[in-house]
């Protein structure tokens, strides 16, 4: 998405290298998709679960 979208960023990270990151993310198994730091998946997703998971990230909060 972030290729075609110049609205969307994505950044790879070696884990390892970066402790704080794990910490914050709580990080324990790769690879882990966090979206807007609300919505976080570990491993692969099909396409329709990938936009499930965009979807509910951008969604406005319940009030």
């Amino acid at each position: 998405m972030a290729i075609e979208n110049s609205h969307v960023t994505a950044d790879v990270v070696e884990v390892t290298e970066f402790p704080p990151l794990v910490e914050r993310y709580a990080i324990r198994g790769v690879p882990k998709t966090v979206i807007n730091d609300s919505v976080e998946f570990v491993g692969s997703a099909s396409e329709a679960q990938f936009i499930g998971y965009l979807q509910r990230a951008v969604a406005p909060a319940p009030n």
